[in-house]
């Protein structure tokens, strides 16, 4: 049986000149693109915004309440009850996802790949709440992370 490959339409945004000027080279949305499918169980419709220090830090706060900036957030919308199609927007903060991969003795593109990964399943509704959800999340980026070739981000 052939696996149905699901419709996506990404559109991938760099907050600044600069961070687009630093990373557009890096951050292909070719690039981007097989990493979002990889995550989608559903067609979808995706905003990918990579963002300095301080629109990160301004959505975390206006968002979730607080102040700072997180590698990632993700806002799903609501789609019509008789589509199953996944509409969102994920923030990718990249001055973060570059420290932690530093931090964490990480490749950046190995972080920023399971960070893109996590956010898209957020946006299918996946969740990490409690230990079980977060048990079974984790799991899921470990399958998809394999069949990018990509190492388990938990070890």
């Amino acid at each position: 049986m052939i696996k149905k490959s699901n419709r996506l339409n990404l559109d991938v945004q760099f907050g600044t000149v600069k961070l687009q000027e630093k990373w557009e080279e890096v951050i292909t949305t070719l690039k981007a693109r097989k990493w979002v499918k990889a995550a989608l169980q559903n067609d979808a419709t995706i905003t990918l915004r990579f963002v300095g220090q301080a629109e990160g830090k301004k959505l975390n706060l206006t968002y979730r309440h607080k102040d700072y900036a997180t590698n990632v957030l993700t806002f799903p919308y609501d789609s019509s009850p008789e589509s199953s199609e996944v509409i969102a927007d994920i923030v990718i903060c990249l001055p973060v996802v570059e420290k932690e991969a530093k931090d964490q003795k990480k490749e950046f593109l190995q972080h920023l790949t399971h960070l893109i990964v996590h956010g898209t399943l957020h946006a299918q509704g996946f969740d990490h709440e409690d230990e079980v959800e977060a048990e079974g999340m984790e799991e899921l980026e470990i399958a998809i992370l394999r069949k990018l070739k990509q190492g388990n981000p938990y070890v």
